[in-house]
């Protein structure tokens, strides 16, 4: 069990090495308008970005600025106005509804603000529902363990509405990791949390992503979670910019 006295810290002196070789994820000349009282509102301007195998990429940038968007359209949740999303070397954006929901059951993860558990699901059913989905026969067993790791072995048959906060987003990780994604999207995940239990959280990400080797991908405004990325990327103006960031002087910039 990964919540105990033995939990590691990671920071970016000990975050995976980056190897040099082909990006699990790229975004290439990414495009998203929206159409809005008789104008169009670019929100993405020939956006670029490459994420390689195990790297961990925090993503800020002011309200608005289009991030959860831009989540949205590398995880083929939304289709860009031009541009395209490779996972590996497959165009995401040729494909239907379906390849794409496909794909992200079997290659994505997904951690979000607000949990998005189902209230009518146990702990271990909603961390199960997406193996049974896939198609794994191990769906029940990979789903316990996941939540062993997660600290909740004993919160197994409670349902969302039984779950503080803070267990809840872990039931929401256990369910992101138990496929072994090779991608893993979070969208604010200490955002419905208290400091505490958001710290609870970070350290736990952090951790059970430094174990599984996932390419992790983060929107935040929660400058702790940030700084423990490898790269901190600034979304303004429909662009990515790298930025080398001091802990005095992100709160300026998320």
């Amino acid at each position: 069990m990964l919540l105990d006295n033995q939990s590691l810290t990671f920071n970016n002196s000990h975050s995976p090495t980056i190897q040099l070789s082909q990006p699990v994820l790229a975004a290439v000349n990414l495009c998203k308008n929206i159409n809005s009282n008789d104008k169009t509102l670019h929100i993405l301007s020939g956006l670029n970005l490459q994420c390689m195998p195990n790297e961990t990429i925090a993503i800020v940038g002011a309200s608005g600025s289009g991030k959860s968007t831009l989540l949205s359209l590398l995880a083929g949740l939304d289709m860009p106005a031009s541009g395209k999303v490779l996972l590996g070397s497959q165009d995401i954006t040729l494909l239907d509804e379906d390849a794409r929901a496909k794909l992200r059951g079997e290659k994505m993860g997904f951690v979000f603000q607000s949990f998005l558990l189902l209230p009518t699901l146990n702990a271990l059913d909603n961390v199960k529902l997406p193996l049974q989905l896939a198609g794994n026969p191990h769906a029940e067993k990979i789903a316990k363990d996941a939540l062993n790791k997660v600290g909740l072995s004993q919160r197994l048959t409670h349902l969302p509405k039984q779950l503080s906060g803070g267990e809840q987003q872990r039931v929401a990780i256990a369910r992101a990791f138990a496929p072994q994604p090779a991608i893993l999207f979070a969208d604010e995940p200490t955002g419905n949390l208290d400091a505490a239990t958001g710290q609870t959280i970070i350290e736990l990400l952090f951790e059970l992503n430094a174990h599984s080797g996932t390419t992790l991908v983060l929107v935040t405004h929660d400058e702790k979670l940030a700084v423990r990325c490898q790269r901190t990327l600034k979304l303004a103006h429909g662009q990515l910019t790298q930025v080398a960031i001091l802990n005095s002087e992100l709160d300026a910039m998320i």
